[in-house]
């Protein structure tokens, strides 16, 4: 999530060899280059007319300029509105675990035209090779971004690696709410939002969220219900900001 306009990141996204895409056909790699471009592209459009606003009351950008590095948390269906934190100059980049499959690989490559990261792995598939990958993208100096009740659901409700995750690295866990109105709601699993042009977007800040290294499974347990408590306050926060429905 670098600094500047919501425009395409400065370079071009960079893909891995792996397992998982050798088998394609050149026709579905062709697919998924050109998808995904085109998604970053109609995206840079429509946000080119928004009208954003920040909500940021705990001071979280302040402290991330000094140097305080965090796990952003959002829900599933916010994503098409996270890239639009790049407009308040947010001083660093930011790396997220998707799942495996081709519509994954799709977003993937949408998302690194924005300047974020990206390490495969799911709660359902390849979880530790994508917990590695985060944390090999923390040791990096990268900030990391989870999607708490992705890849399939049950729509916002968290799963437990968001807590692990913290743990391991020491980050606190940041809740991002974002909401659009108009909007269009896919008819997904997730209900994802798709911004209107000249929608107004806020994009709510939540507490974060600490998780002791040493935490036993207690404070996990505790620690899993408040990352759950706060993302529904920030996106509940994020939809009455611009008059919509939660």
């Amino acid at each position: 999530m670098a600094s500047g306009r919501a425009g395409l990141a400065g370079r071009r996204p960079r893909v891995e060899s792996t397992a998982f895409r050798r088998h394609w056909t050149w026709r579905t790699r062709a697919f998924v280059a050109v998808a995904g471009a085109a998604i970053a592209l109609a995206l840079r459009l429509v946000y080119l007319t928004l009208r954003v606003r920040l909500v940021d009351e705990p001071g979280v950008f302040a402290a991330r300029a000094r140097g305080q590095r965090v796990i952003g948390a959002f829900w599933h269906d916010a994503i098409p509105l996270v890239p639009l934190l790049k407009r308040f100059r947010w001083p660093g980049r930011g790396t997220i675990m998707l799942s495996w499959h081709r519509d994954a690989e799709i977003a993937a490559r949408a998302v690194r035209w924005f300047g974020v990261d990206v390490v495969h792995g799911s709660s359902t598939r390849g979880w530790l090779g994508g917990l590695r990958g985060m944390l090999a993208a923390h040791e990096a100096g990268s900030d990391l971004l989870v999607v708490p009740d992705g890849p399939r659901g049950p729509r916002h409700v968290a799963k437990e690696g968001v807590v692990q995750l913290a743990r391991a690295t020491g980050l606190p866990v940041v809740p991002i709410g974002a909401a659009a109105a108009p909007r269009r709601r896919l008819r997904s699993w997730d209900r994802m939002q798709l911004p209107l042009p000249f929608a107004r977007v806020a994009l709510v800040v939540g507490r974060p969220v600490h998780v002791a290294r040493d935490a036993d499974a207690a404070a996990l347990a505790a620690a899993h219900a408040a990352v759950g408590a706060a993302l529904a306050e920030a996106a509940a926060a994020a939809a009455a900001a611009v008059g919509a429905p939660s």
